[in-house]
């Protein structure tokens, strides 16, 4: 018997991320995201409707022609990403000019025509004039048009439908209809309508394409501020200029005053002043001397520096906000999960309301002209787009805010729940401390005993451990072996066949409430660590301005009770001390049993399950990985104010989110009974449906200074 098949999510992925041209609504988005998934060997399938992207996460074997193919079978253009985001949106916006600009020079000649009709010519006149427009309205169509057409041929040859084929049948219909009572000598032909219809269906779509491309333009405009060369220090100490792609750890740099730094870095020589506001938000320059981390991206005021170099090109601070912002405005939130319903039922909803529209016409005894019209406006001016766009566009400009601000969106969908939150538990040491604490007391006197102390301080992440073994830096190390760190407890292990522990007081061994971290050797005396940190300088503000946004903000630290109590009572809230991982999971859990909604602000590797566990969740940049995985949202820089700032940003991009459900909804409430009323022309229906996807864009666009 065979054994069964593992699910492809517990076999080793690859990921390849394609570039999607013919995404034009939700709806699109979700026959991508079904249709990817349901193919075997794909694991995952996730669309950017902003960036016009598409990552997949399939088996290896699986090539990328294959799944190119499968988004070819489903009605749009794929190829893969190269790397610059804004080449796809250019393309389109390019080829949605030259459509407009021809439809608009068609439009203006046969509006000059139609002046003698409407001005009385009768007879052969009047034929004469229809059929000129009929000679510039048939190219114009047939190249204006094909933006429409192709996508619509497209989804129909493979047997599906889009947004753009409803608007390619009423074109067709009333270029036809046109055509038709021309050949017959009737009084009436509408190639003028046709051709306008044409061109503001064109610039609706223009200026859609150009404000999403705003709307995303924040971290490609980020990533173009990285200079294109380092000079690189050689090891005879000569200069070389290298291309950023060529810099490696290890490397050293000249970063001339007034240069970008093009790595992250140690400086080693040199002081100056950087500015980061680029990367964290910060408009004040930061002081920084021999030992001071750089980020690629900043800027060196003052004088030169020489940097040594820790991460390069995709491993960068600036990297990796791009591959955060990336992933924002991709994860479902609630609005998104009613647009996707909305927008698949939008294709047969629309012909079905067409086709019943045309009959009910005829039944009523109007002729097939007038039938066929109110048809037509009915499927021009029933088209979602403002749905699909009411959510995503909402979210990417808000996260562009609040990454200008220092606040990296992980997950669009983030923002949704942080609007929801009503308390926020917060860890200390490295979230409302600046996680930079210093040893007061409490080292052991002896040599032997501080070089084992100073091997299993250098061994640990934490905060205190790291004070500890700054303060023994110019000192011996022990030999240490079987070194494990345990998240939330400290650091073990043995020397000279003795078990030899750091870490929490009880855990490494007994101590007063005093102490921050006991050192012991097998078992001796416990040396009871005194460390000491300050809150960040926005602390009290940015807790009272949790507090009045009505989040009730609650300090939970793995720390002494004395160090927590003292700090609390300094900052006007509740403390809880000798936190455990566990406890501070059982915290949030216990929390939201009660049915509160709790916001998770942490760092460290004992705050993991904690973030991952609350309803949403922060982390600083300093975060360790662990706690940055965990967090839907990470804020870079010194200052805790960004927390209140992205729970009042998201409070603001839900409001207008609402606001565009409204809208759109709204618009076809309105709009749709209008038209199957009669009361609306084709081309009215395109100046509306147009009209309703830009007013609910620009509705978002007020989202840009929402980070405040």
């Amino acid at each position: 018997m065979s054994a069964p098949a593992r699910p492809v999510a517990a076999q080793p992925l690859a990921t390849s991320t394609f570039v999607v041209e013919g995404m034009r609504c939700a709806g699109c988005i979700a026959k991508l995201e079904q249709g990817l998934a349901a193919l075997p060997g794909v694991a995952a399938a996730r669309v950017n409707f902003t960036n016009r992207r598409v990552r997949i996460d399939h088996l290896d074997e699986i090539a990328e022609d294959r799944l190119i193919g499968a988004i070819d079978q489903m009605g749009f253009t794929a190829h893969a990403f190269a790397g610059d985001a804004t080449d796809s949106g250019k393309r389109e916006s390019r080829r949605l000019v030259l459509a407009m600009a021809v439809a608009g020079f068609a439009m203006m000649n046969i509006m000059l025509l139609s002046v003698a009709v409407w001005s009385g010519a009768d007879g052969a006149t009047r034929q004469l004039f229809h059929w000129l427009s009929a000679l510039i309205a048939l190219p114009t169509v047939a190249y204006s048009g094909r933006v429409f057409f192709t996508s619509a041929w497209g989804a129909l040859k493979r047997g599906r439908t889009n947004m753009d084929v409803p608007i390619s049948i009423g074109v067709l219909v009333a270029l036809a209809m046109s055509l038709y009572e021309t050949a017959l000598g009737g009084a009436h032909a509408y190639f003028d309508g046709v051709v306008m219809l044409l061109f503001f269906l064109l610039g609706g779509r223009f200026l859609d394409s150009v404000m999403r491309d705003r709307a995303r333009g924040g971290v490609d405009a980020l990533l173009r501020r990285l200079p294109a060369e380092a000079t690189v220090i050689a090891r005879d100490g000569g200069h070389q200029r290298r291309a950023i792609a060529e810099l490696a750890p290890g490397m050293r740099l000249l970063v001339a005053a007034g240069e970008r730094i093009a790595a992250d870095g140690i400086v080693e020589h040199g002081e100056s002043a950087v500015d980061r506001s680029l990367v964290t938000g910060e408009s004040i320059a930061e002081p920084v001397a021999p030992g001071a981390e750089v980020l690629a991206g900043t800027v060196n005021l003052a004088a030169p520096l020489t940097v040594r170099v820790t991460r390069a090109g995709e491993a960068t601070a600036i990297a990796d906000i791009a591959r955060l912002m990336e992933s924002a405005g991709q994860a479902k939130s609630a609005y998104m999960r009613i647009a996707d319903r909305a927008s698949r039922l939008y294709a047969p909803a629309v012909h079905t309301l067409a086709a019943l529209t045309l009959a009910g016409w005829l039944i009523a005894g109007a002729g097939w002209h007038v039938a066929l019209t109110n048809a037509v406006a009915v499927l021009i001016i029933t088209c979602p787009c403002a749905l699909g766009l009411a959510v995503p566009v909402a979210q990417v400009v808000a996260s562009g805010a609040l990454m200008r601000a220092g606040v990296l969106v992980k997950d669009g969908s983030a923002l949704e729940r942080l609007a929801k939150a009503d308390v926020a538990l917060l860890d200390k040491t490295g979230t409302i401390t600046l996680g930079r604490p210093v040893v007061m007391g409490g080292l052991p006197d002896a040599a032997d005993e501080r070089a084992i102390l100073h091997a299993l301080a250098r061994a640990s992440r934490h905060p205190a451990a790291m004070a500890a073994a700054a303060a023994l830096v110019d000192e011996a190390t022990a030999p240490v072996t079987d070194i494990v760190e345990e998240a939330g407890l400290g650091v073990r292990g043995a020397a000279r066949g003795v078990a030899v522990r750091l870490g929490r007081p009880g855990w490494a061994g007994p101590a007063s409430d005093d102490a921050s971290i006991v050192f012991r050797i097998g078992g001796g005396v416990s040396h009871e660590i005194r460390v000491a940190d300050r809150a960040r300088d926005d602390a009290a503000a940015a807790l009272a301005r949790l507090g009045a946004a009505g989040l009730a903000p609650e300090m939970v630290s793995g720390d002494a009770p004395a160090v927590v109590d003292a700090l609390a009572a300094a900052l006007g809230i509740p403390g809880r001390a000798r936190a455990t991982p566990q406890d501070k999971y059982a915290i949030v859990r216990a929390a939201e049993a009660d049915g509160r909604r709790v916001l998770m602000v942490g760092d460290g590797i004992n705050d993991g399950p904690a973030l991952k566990a609350a309803y949403v969740s922060m982390a600083p940049a300093t975060a360790s990985d662990v706690g940055q995985m965990a967090a839907d949202l990470v804020f870079v820089g010194g200052r805790l104010m960004a927390v209140p700032v992205a729970v009042s940003a998201a409070r603001r991009t839900m409001r207008v989110v609402a606001q565009n459900f409204a809208l759109a909804i709204g618009y076809n409430v309105l709009a749709v009974p209008l038209a199957v009323a009669g009361f609306v022309t084709p081309l009215i229906a395109a100046l509306a449906m147009s009209g309703s996807s830009l007013i609910v864009v620009a509705n978002a666009m007020r989202l840009r200074g929402a980070a405040r």
